[in-house]
């Protein structure tokens, strides 16, 4: 069993939901986006998750002075609310060069506005005291297979990886990997594929990976295994704790929401492996339910904090000699009623 380690939380603004989805109409009203740095240390978070447009609204029509000047105002307000933050991300699926694609487009002139991008995203993180840049590679992938050459697209991508590692010699690289949605298939969808990346890189020990899990539950995967084996590289950056249920749309339901059991052992992988030891976050991203009102709407953050926090409680009143006992003597009939009695709180 591990150590006590005091969990640290974040997540992005964007969490905070404004009440639309893809298929219907706004439901909530929108929260102005500068008031929920406010929201964070009352709801038990200290880290806060960017895109770069987060921080630098309408960053493509700005002078580099201009993008420089937004950042360190937001970094003021993130130091008046004793948040600081955990990463920046390009937002590379808005813009209409970023259609096919950004780093893999098929058009030269779209890469060159996605590397132009990225640049500035690693500028605006910089600005703000944050050495992590996380890619999301949303529409990194095709619609159909013959309409990229995947091959010349993975070189793509790791040829910016390389470009970004050479461009900044602090920052640290994040993938965040997901197998569909935008796209239908997409490039780097698993943990996997982000460690192969990162060992390829021209410095592995700055690009790591960030797991989400639906993301993981979207490859048709357990996202404590995911987790376990980005542990075993020692390339686990962050996680997006959430929940999916089923192979659908990703849904960023509240963590342990669909699978109690499977919130559990991303748990239980978590502690075992002691991480946030370093100071990594437990990032959330969840998404309220349609049908909450109010505005601003915060209770699916404080409740999903909540359950993990509960799950740390159970692992670590977990009878660790009984579990190995049981392993041993591999009686998993045993090892599983204990732990099912164990979650329902059964003796």
């Amino acid at each position: 069993m591990s150590d006590s380690i005091p969990y640290r939380f974040s997540f992005g603004p964007w969490n905070i939901s404004e009440g639309a989805d893809p298929f219907g109409p706004e439901v909530r009203p929108a929260f102005p986006h500068e008031e929920k740095f406010a929201l964070y240390r009352p709801l038990g978070f200290e880290g806060v998750q960017f895109h770069d447009d987060d921080v630098v609204p309408g960053l493509d029509g700005m002078t580099p002075a201009q993008m420089l000047s937004r950042a360190g105002e937001v970094k003021t307000m993130l130091g008046n609310h004793g948040l600081v933050p955990e990463f920046v991300a390009p937002r590379l699926w808005f813009a209409d060069q970023t259609v096919d694609g950004a780093y893999t487009s098929n058009s030269e002139s779209d890469r060159k506005y996605a590397w132009e991008r990225t640049q500035k995203c690693i500028d605006i993180a910089r600005a703000l005291g944050c050495k992590a840049i996380v890619l999301w590679l949303s529409r990194e992938g095709s619609y159909i297979r013959e309409a990229k050459d995947a091959r010349l697209a993975y070189e793509r991508i790791l040829g910016t990886i390389n470009a970004m590692l050479e461009y900044d010699r602090e920052i640290e690289i994040w993938i965040e990997p997901k197998p569909n949605e935008p796209t239908d298939q997409a490039y780097v969808p698993t943990i996997g594929h982000t460690v192969a990346l990162a060992y390829a890189s021209k410095d592995h020990r700055r690009v790591k990976g960030l797991i989400e899990s639906a993301h993981a539950l979207l490859a048709g995967l357990d996202p404590s295994d995911e987790m376990a084996f980005a542990l075993a590289h020692d390339k686990l950056a962050s996680v997006h704790l959430n929940d999916q249920n089923g192979l659908k749309y990703d849904q960023d339901k509240n963590f342990g929401g669909a699978n109690l059991r499977a919130a559990f052992n991303q748990v239980r992988v978590l502690e075992e492996a002691g991480y946030g030891r370093r100071g990594e976050f437990i990032g959330l991203d969840v998404k309220a339910m349609r049908t909450q009102k109010g505005s601003p709407v915060t209770v699916h953050l404080r409740n999903s904090r909540e359950i993990f926090l509960h799950l740390v409680e159970k692992y670590r009143a977990l009878d660790g000699e009984l579990v190995r006992q049981y392993r041993e003597a591999r009686d998993y009939e045993a090892l599983e009623c204990y732990i099912l009695k164990h979650l329902l709180g059964v003796k």
